[in-house]
């Protein structure tokens, strides 16, 4: 099997890229011929999958619920006095790799104001600004000094890194952080600035704000884990920074992310690193960093981790909040268009799936099962993704009009009577969702009208539209672009 892969790789890689597409292209439209060829196996499955959705929602709504109580908990507690028990605490030393392209000045002030209220002290913090060349060099520079003048000095080391695309790199978070962190090898650590082997190195977008107890509490869990070395630290991303000006249709899809952020804490076997999190700059070396060719960088580098070291890497949760922009832009259109580019691109994370598919067979020593089920965990996030929409949504309605005549059965009366039924109790756990999102939403600001406020909760009656538009169609995107071959160019969100 391995040298048939290898042999035959090209040709591998290409149908691996058709599959998300043919997969979820196949789902979506199964109901509509199959009314007339199979109309009972149509009928049971849109029940089963109808039931499948309870539990997921079942599964969020609870571990989002115990997740919450452990987020307050962390929160209130001193966690630079545990970390301060562990003898060599203070070799201990946090690199944060901030990727920026085109983000406005305020935005960085913001999340270099969150890193240096952390408790952590800050002289074991360095900070790698990670620029593109491509911006246009008066701007940069700019930014560069007044960032330089304001907290060159309160950190550890302020390292200004200004990547250059080269040949065969694809533009994207993961060749910047990539330049940006063998730059901090090279200059700091093999300067003996600090040693790699108590590095902590966090992928940080420009927008985040951290909660004060950040680091303190990621410096503590990666001492006291003796598997430090085979780790990555996981905090729940919540994209409320301007939920408040966004229109409702966006509000929506991020407020119900951010809260499946927060239950995925609780779920390890479904953990992947995303968005914002951390690693040992040693596991980073040892792989050998991000892949600059990709796009997606986040679960390529947990599953290059995790292959490189035959399975044994996993994903711990940090129960803090982080606080990130959710898209948007000057005008309603161009939100409603990042928010859309930003769903496809992240749907793009199925270009990962042929180099995970071709790795589960090449790669010897990884725990059967182990493997096997991350391995399925990661297509049926991908594979599922256009798909929920049009199975839970539109589900029997639009495909029994083909066939009027089953519609006329017991089964086609009964199981669209069930399917309702099961979506109807399901919206108790959207409840859940609602108080939680309650919790972490920032205040209201004076300029949103607080009638508006109050009504908030009727925004949800326009899931299904933002469903669509938000989640199936760019997914859909994402999909069909890379069965057809036409790739896809990464784009960074917007930043107001």
């Amino acid at each position: 099997m391995r040298n048939w892969i290898i042999k035959h790789d090209e040709s591998i890689q290409r149908l691996l890229e058709i599959l998300p597409g043919f997969v979820s292209w196949n789902i979506i439209l199964f109901p509509y011929w199959g009314i007339l060829v199979i109309p009972n196996v149509v009928a049971y499955f849109i029940l089963s999958y109808n039931i499948y959705w309870f539990y997921q929602s079942a599964q969020i709504a609870i571990s989002a619920t115990i997740s919450h109580f452990k987020i307050q908990a962390s929160m209130a507690y001193d966690w630079l006095a545990d970390l301060k028990v562990f003898p060599d605490w203070k070799k201990v030393h946090q690199v944060i790799i901030i990727p920026t392209y085109k983000e406005p000045l305020h935005t960085l002030e913001r999340t270099l104001e969150s890193i240096a209220n952390q408790t952590m002290p800050k002289d074991q913090m360095t900070i790698a600004l990670a620029m593109e060349a491509k911006e246009p060099e008066e701007d940069r520079l700019i930014k560069v000094k007044a960032l330089e003048s304001k907290y060159g000095n309160m950190f550890g080391n302020f390292l200004i890194c200004v990547h250059t695309l080269l040949p065969g790199e694809a533009a994207g978070k993961a060749s910047n952080e990539r330049f940006a962190a063998l730059e901090v090898k090279e200059k700091l650590i093999k300067k003996g600035k600090f040693p790699l082997e108590y590095t902590i190195v966090t992928s940080c977008d420009a927008d985040h704000i951290y909660h004060k107890n950040h680091f303190s509490y990621l410096a503590y869990l990666f001492l006291d884990d003796p598997h430090r070395y085979e780790r990555f630290w996981q905090p729940a991303v919540l994209f409320y920074n301007n939920i408040w000006k966004i229109p409702a249709i966006t509000r929506i899809t991020n407020t119900i992310g951010s809260i499946i952020h927060i239950a995925l804490l609780g779920r390890k076997d479904r953990l992947i690193n995303m968005s914002n999190y951390s690693l040992s700059f040693k596991l980073l070396d040892d792989v050998g960093y991000w892949d600059a060719d990709k796009i997606p960088e986040d679960w390529g580098i947990f599953f290059k981790s995790y292959y490189k070291t035959q399975g044994k890497v996993e994903v711990e949760p940090l129960y803090l909040p982080i606080y990130a922009d959710a898209a948007q832009g000057e005008s309603l259109i161009k939100t409603l268009r990042n928010e859309y580019e930003q769903k496809r691109r992240w749907a793009w994370g199925a270009s990962d799936d042929p180099w995970i598919i071709k790795n589960y067979f090449l790669t010897p020593g990884v725990p059967f099962w182990d493997k096997t089920l991350r391995v399925l965990y990661a297509l049926q996030s991908h594979f599922l993704w256009p798909v929920h929409f049009f199975i839970i949504t539109i589900g029997l309605q639009l495909p029994i009009l083909l066939n009027p005549r089953f519609a006329k059965t017991a089964l086609g009366y009964t199981v669209p009577k069930l399917s309702s039924f099961v979506l109807s109790v399901a919206l108790v756990f959207l409840l859940i969702m609602l108080l939680l999102d309650r919790i972490y939403k920032p205040k209201r600001p004076k300029e949103f009208p607080l009638w508006r406020a109050i009504l908030s909760p009727l925004e949800y009656f326009l899931m299904p539209v933002a469903g669509f538009f938000f989640s199936a169609l760019p997914g859909l995107d994402a999909h069909t672009r890379l069965m057809l071959g036409k790739y896809i160019e990464y784009k960074v969100t917007e930043k107001v």
